[in-house]
């Protein structure tokens, strides 16, 4: 078997964690390539970070080097940047988009993005029409293979304590048997497995993936 070298945007997160770990215990990946803003203090055989600026383009391109596999879990939230929606925007859109391009130029073959289930370019609210709009400028890239999440409340354990996410989270756990599948909360480690089941299966053409899809994935990665 031919093995792999995959790159992680957003590692340092909620999914991009969970994701990283299993990566690096894969031997389907031989090596995995993380760009982060800084060290992650983690050493591993396989692993090769890079801290970048990722506004300095051309030092952004040089560090996604070649690869097969693009994991785009990059995102932050309007409390990081303070409201700033041209910030918000710079990190959740410039950068999967930047590294789809120069992704292409690179050779990478498949690209799995991390989006959101209400995302829409048409949506009135900021959040949804960042991700649609994301979705759709990477929908355009010609990868082989194109995997867009879009999971709902995620769970599990955030670095920073959020009192008010914890608390909508265990009420949306608690009645998600009355939302429609889409909207129902999903575990990180499950979209991160979800994600790693996908781009081995390398399904030619566009796939986008909600509750049910990365519930069911995940499963057939335990088998």
């Amino acid at each position: 078997m031919q093995t792999k070298t995959a790159l992680v945007l957003g590692a340092s997160g909620l999914i991009g964690s969970q994701l990283l770990t299993y990566l690096l215990n894969d031997d389907y990946f031989s090596k995995v390539r993380i760009l982060v803003r800084k060290s992650l203090s983690i050493h591993h055989p396989k692993l090769e970070e890079l801290v970048i600026d990722f506004n300095h383009l051309e030092a952004f391109q040089k560090a996604m080097g070649e690869g097969d596999v693009i994991f785009c879990c990059i995102g932050t939230t309007m409390k990081k940047v303070k409201g700033d929606k041209a910030l918000y925007k710079s990190i959740d859109f410039d950068i999967a988009v930047n590294a789809a391009r120069f992704g292409i130029e690179a050779g990478y073959r498949q690209y799995a993005l991390v989006s959101a289930q209400m995302a829409n370019a048409n949506s009135l609210l900021f959040y949804n029409r960042i991700k649609g709009e994301t979705e759709e400028v990477i929908s355009t890239f010609p990868y082989e293979s194109t995997h867009i999440f879009r999971p709902s409340f995620l769970i599990g354990n955030r670095k920073e304590q959020r009192i008010a996410e914890q608390f909508f989270g265990s009420l949306l756990q608690s009645i998600s048997f009355l939302l429609p599948k889409p909207a129902r909360p999903i575990e990180a480690i499950t979209v991160a497995l979800s994600m790693i089941r996908t781009v081995k299966n390398n399904k030619p053409g566009i796939h986008f993936y909600t509750y049910k899809e990365m519930k069911d994935q995940h499963q057939n990665s335990m088998h």
